[in-house]
Order: structure tokens, then sequence, then C-alpha cells
């Protein structure tokens, strides 16, 4: 029966990140991961020497240890990416961050001052009760914006409908950039500002690992094996064992695994229900009402060496399924094998379980070269090979229960799992970017060396500071200020 000190469920970026901090420790881990790649969501899939990235990940970040971070892993293969980015509406292309003349260009003077009057007519008559997305965008900015803008891409992204997801996200989303700032700074001619702040989504240049992110944790991945630890894949937690004292080993891929601390990284729901003997009830069911978004990549090779410039294109075309396309080869001509050809990703928003999740590979390829065709992005005659990547649980998503569920579960965890820690974003069910996943692994490890850092208040009043490597106060608000708004639906 293998043991360590301590063992990690999930071999992503944050738990990754506490095997590879642990190491530094002198401390050995096994880390255990279902899949047969390392890097969760963060992974680069291969195939046949074309490698795609899972939504794309541009290595942007204002928390000093995790960039220190990623500068000790790979230093040497990141490479700085110029960032392009359009919008696609009715068959035009629109710049984002959207340029004044490409904007009216793009829209066309009939369909500028239909904004206009739009917007002025929404000052005069705005829409009561102002309780949801597509109102509180609507009074700000007209219902023709927020038509062409806002409403098609938003419910790909999510599954529901505007009008019911709550204001507070708009107005969130409002206070840094939006879609909504750009739009109106291009028709009325101002830069995006915040307070004289960087703003992460309009930052023009990104680094970037040459064989993308994968490449981060493939190497996070040696580096731990090479220290004496371990990496199980094709290991998925099947049961996790507990008693009066805490967890006392794991069953994965079939085996035990026993150690005297834990982590867990993996969804909150299936860490609940692998629970062995089970919760209460009450606990069971609170890890059963947490949901999730997923996601699936149509990787097409199309046998052209050009296609356009883009990195990646959003789709805000009510008449394709296809939300988001990525061109890999423009993120790292290091991606694609054969410079004469190029590798697209089509970038769907589904349910595990839905008709898209389950239709066959080939029937989701022909989908994809369909869509490309129909958006005039790539001649599907050209499109020589395909391939599906299939990621679970990619967004939690924040409805009405989740608040309560994660308090239930946290709770019960909290006073009967004392050897137990959760980090990452489905670790705490919480819709990060890589570096707060990076910073809650990073303060678990401390905790594990003896600290009591709490996890869940990573951006309270507080500075953490360990002699040799400081967690400071501006770390924290810095990565906060980077983290991804998440929609919630009205009266729930």
């Amino acid at each position: 029966m293998p043991t360590a000190p301590v063992i990690i469920f999930g071999a992503g970026p944050s738990g990754l990140t506490a095997a590879y901090e642990l190491s530094k420790a002198g401390k050995r881990t096994i880390t255990l991961e279902r899949d047969n790649v390392v890097g969760g969501i963060s992974q680069t899939v291969q195939y046949k020497g074309y490698r795609f990235d899972i939504g794309g990940h541009r290595f942007f970040t204002k928390v000093g240890v995790v960039e220190q971070l990623w500068k000790e892993l790979l230093e040497e293969e990141m490479i700085e990416r110029p960032r392009l980015s359009r919008i696609f509406y009715k068959g035009a292309f629109f710049d984002y961050p959207l340029k004044p003349m490409n904007a009216l260009t793009g829209l066309g003077i009939f369909e500028t001052v239909r904004c206009v009057l739009s917007y002025g007519w929404a000052k005069v008559a705005p829409t009561k009760p102002e309780d949801n997305f597509e109102a509180w965008v609507s009074n700000r900015f007209g219902k023709r914006l927020y038509g062409i803008f806002f409403k098609t891409y938003t419910e790909k992204v999510w599954g529901i409908p505007c009008t019911e997801i709550q204001a507070e996200w708009a107005a969130q989303r409002i206070k840094g950039l939006s879609l909504t700032t750009a739009v109106m700074n291009a028709l009325f001619g101002e830069r995006a500002k915040s307070k004289g702040e960087v703003i992460k989504t309009l930052i023009d240049k990104f680094l970037y690992p040459k064989l993308g992110p994968g490449q981060m944790w493939e190497t996070c991945r040696d580096r731990v094996r090479e220290t004496g630890s371990d990496v199980v894949m094709e290991a998925k937690v099947e049961k996790i064992h507990w008693d009066e004292t805490g967890l006392t080993g794991v069953t994965a891929g079939g085996e035990r695994y026993e150690g005297e601390q834990y982590l867990s990284t993996i969804a909150i729901k299936d860490l609940v229900e692998a629970l062995d003997p089970p919760p209460p009830p009450d606990v069971l069911a609170a890890g059963k009402r947490l949901k999730y978004r997923d996601f699936l990549t149509v990787a097409l090779v199309v046998d052209q060496k050009d296609l356009f410039p883009d990195t990646w294109i959003y789709i805000h075309e009510s008449s394709v399924k296809l939300g988001r396309v990525q061109n890999f080869k423009n993120w790292s001509p290091y991606m694609v094998p054969d410079e004469n050809q190029t590798c697209l990703g089509l970038e769907y928003f589904v349910f595990e379980g839905d008709d898209m999740w389950e239709a066959k590979d080939e029937d989701l390829i022909a989908l994809g070269k369909k869509e490309i065709g129909q958006l005039g992005l790539a001649d599907p005659n050209k499109v020589v090979d395909g391939a599906v990547a299939r990621i679970r649980k990619a967004y939690p998503i924040y409805d009405g229960d989740y608040s309560d569920a994660v308090d239930t579960v946290r709770k019960w965890l909290g006073e009967h799992l004392p050897n137990l820690q959760l980090s990452g974003r489905n670790g705490m069910h919480r819709y990060n970017n890589q570096d707060h996943s990076m910073l809650t692994a990073m303060l678990a490890v401390r905790n594990i060396l003896g600290g009591k850092y709490d996890l869940w208040q990573v951006n309270v009043d507080k500075e953490y500071h360990e002699e040799g490597q400081e967690i400071t106060l501006d770390d924290l608000r810095a990565m906060e200020k980077t983290q991804p708004q998440v929609p919630r639906r009205v009266n729930e």
C-alpha cells in the first residue's frame, strides 16, 4: 500500500503547485489524477503532433509569488505573444477592444444611429424593475447594444437566459472592464481605464509556454517526480476513507493510499460522494446540489498556412452553436507541427449528458466544419483532420443553492476531517484563474508545514508572511482584481 506524508487529489494547477512547493520543503507527496494528462482545464491536448489549449490560457498575473513559480519552472520556454481578438457579429468582425472607425464601419451608419437612439430611449424610459442582467445592461447602454454584444454570447457560455441572471453580475463586470465598456469606448473614442490600473482584458501582450499551458504542468510533474514524490495517472478517486480522527486513506484506481495530511482539488460534489462511510444526509445533499458548466473543444486541422491573425474570436452569432474559436498557431507556432497547416479550436459550452456532450466525435467534427464554413472562417473542404476534447466541470455555477451548499460542506469537513484541506477552482467551487488556484495551494502548503491560514478568505485585510518568501496583502488584492466574475440567477 503506497504511503506518503501528504496525499493530493488532482493534478491540475493547484494540486501540482502544492506538490512542487512541498517538494521544495522536503515533503514527499503522492498526487492522484483521474485523467491521463496533467493540468486539469489548463492541460494541453496532443493529437498527431498538434497541441491544443482548453479555453486559451494567457499567463498574466499581478501576484509576485505566482510569477516567480512560473519562472522557476519554465522561464526559458516562455514566449511573449501579441494578443489579437475580435468579435464576430452578423458576418462582420469587430476589433476587441473595439476602435471607433472599426465599430462604425462594422455596424454601419444606420445601425449606429439605431444604437444611439436606443441608448437615448433607455435613459427616457428605463426597464423596471432593474433586477436582471438584461434590464441592467439595457438601461445603461440601450437594448440594441445589449442585443449585439451581450445576449447571445453570455447565454452560450452559461446556459442561462440573461433575464434570469442577477443584475449584480453586470454591475460587478462594469467595475473593471466588460464588453459594454469596450463598445462604448469605441463609439465615443475613450480608452478604457480603471483608476489608472492595467485592465487584464485589454492587455495586448502576454506570456505563453511554447508548447501550451500543459507544458508548465508537465514540467512541474517531472520536477515533483525527480524529488521522489509520485504523480499517479488514471487514478480516479473512488473512496475517501475516514473515521473520528479524520481522513485515514483513499482508494483511487483500485489501490489504497494513506497519508498524514490530504489536499483535495477535485470537485466538492465528487469529494462528498466519495466519502466512505457517507457523511450525514444534509452534507451529502449539499454536495449533490452543486452544479457545473462543462466544455468541449473540436480541434480542426486545416490544410492552409494562414487563415486569420486572431489568437481567438468571440462568436456573437445566434445562428451557430459555436461560442469561441482559438487559432492555436497564433498562440504559439510550436503548437502546429506543419507550418503549412493551421489548427483551430472550436469551443462549445455544454452540460455533461446533453445532446452536444453525448454526440459522436465524427458528428461534432462535422458540425464544426459546417459552422466555420457558415461563418466564413475557413473552407470546410480544406479540413483534413479533427479531434474532440471533453472537459467535465470546467466552470462552477453560482446558482441560488451554491453558497449554502458550500458552507454546509465546509463546516462539516472542518469539524470532522481536520487533516483535509480544499484548494483550487473545483476544490473550492470558485470560478477563479490559475493564479488564485496556485495561491490557495501555496497557503495550503504553509498550513501543512505548521501555519494557520484561511484559504477561503485570501482577500481579507491580512498579510501572510513567511521568512524567505512573502505572500503580501498587495499580492492578495492584486489577485482578486484579476479574477473573473460569475453570474447568479434571479430570485434564487
